[in-house]
């Protein structure tokens, strides 16, 4: 099983939506797909129209027992999604006090990654949908995945959160002696706007090597989609942003990613 991480320390950048779109683009494929829901908001839920705080159990109640973790407990908090091949692992806002009530325990950082060990037979990827922000949730998934999709919308200040993203994973690299693989994908792109052209042009600059060579489009598709509770390979076919994602899973799947040491 493939376990990507879809992470930014900043918000609104794209990452749910990138994990949606992933994920439908998947199913499409025949693949069975795993989404995990790391972030307290639970926005990864609300866009397929599942409500966290409506369910009897979530990824809290598996982080908080998880000296117990078995296949079977963690299938019994699994919720199966409206779409065909998509299963969801969801939040709830309880995930928010980790940090405070577990994050001191040793051993914290690797649950993530031994829970979809138990259940690694039943899909084909896993998609984890991180907070943004660096704490106890962001560190599992990080660590959790064998690769990292980092979407960055492109403006200015979303570069600098890129910056700071960058920085965690090279503190986590040094700290668990291991090399992240990870690509940036250039999110929101408005080719009319002089901002948009200078980001791009400052993230082909800065970050080639990592930089996925084209770009997710503004495309209003997506908020639509978000509203019928559908992925847009799902809802608009043959939208702009929905080939885009295309382009980015066979850009993904291909394995001819660069192997990137962060030190």
């Amino acid at each position: 099983m493939k376990i990507w991480a879809i992470a930014n320390q900043k918000g609104g950048v794209g990452k749910t939506t990138t994990v949606a779109s992933l994920a439908g683009t998947l199913a499409k494929r025949g693949l069975k797909v795993l989404m995990i829901d790391t972030d307290p908001h639970a926005s990864l839920g609300y866009y397929l129209g599942i409500d966290s705080e409506l369910l009897t159990s979530s990824l809290y109640d598996l982080f908080l027992d998880h000296k117990q973790l078995t296949t079977e407990r963690i299938k019994q908090h699994i919720v199966l999604t409206a779409v065909e091949g998509i299963d969801l692992l969801p939040s709830t806002m309880a995930l928010a006090t980790l940090d405070r009530s577990l994050g001191h325990q040793g051993g914290m950082g690797l649950i993530l990654k031994k829970l979809l060990l138990l259940v690694e037979n039943h899909y084909d990827i896993a998609l984890i949908d991180c907070p943004p922000v660096l704490g106890v949730l962001m560190v599992n998934a990080l660590a959790a995945s064998d690769h990292i999709i980092v979407p960055v919308q492109t403006e200015f200040l979303a570069i600098k959160g890129l910056d700071r993203m960058i920085k965690t994973m090279i503190l986590m690299g040094r700290t668990k002696k291991t090399r992240y693989r990870f690509t940036i994908v250039p999110t929101m792109y408005d080719r009319r706007t002089k901002a948009s052209s200078a980001a791009l042009q400052n993230l082909s600059q800065k970050y080639e090597e990592q930089l996925w060579p084209d770009v997710i489009p503004v495309d209003t598709k997506f908020r639509d989609a978000s509203l019928a509770h559908l992925p847009a390979s799902h809802f608009a076919v043959n939208s702009r942003g929905t080939k885009a994602y295309e382009r980015l899973l066979e850009y993904l799947l291909t394995g001819a990613l660069p192997h990137v040491k962060l030190s």
